[in-house]
């Protein structure tokens, strides 16, 4: 039993580490700031949930448990707000969104 909670929280820390791959590389590629927003953000924000629920799966006590979730909760929300503000500005600055020609 103990294998597969090892196998799964490793296969959960793989994924979200490919999930912080696929943000920095949008991050990198995307053409504006918009879309690099979202990239960041979303991609950032699942990689995160599944290193946490691949954590999870390895710690003994609820305290722990509890920590993990509060500091998932804690960077979803700041994600949240910082790309809103962030969109926010670029749009009241007049950052026109990508267009496909």
């Amino acid at each position: 039993m103990a294998f597969l909670r090892d196998a799964a929280s490793v296969l959960a820390i793989l994924g979200g580490t490919v999930f912080f791959i696929a943000g920095t590389v949008g991050l990198l590629r995307f053409p504006d700031i918009y879309t690099r927003i979202h990239s960041m953000a979303k991609a950032d924000n699942v990689g995160l949930g599944l290193v946490v629920g691949g954590l999870a799966l390895q710690t003994e006590s609820a305290t722990a448990l509890a920590q993990l979730l509060l500091v998932w909760f804690l960077v979803l929300l700041s994600s949240v707000s910082g790309a809103h503000l962030l969109a926010r500005n670029a749009y009241r600055r007049g950052k026109p969104p990508w267009r496909a020609r």
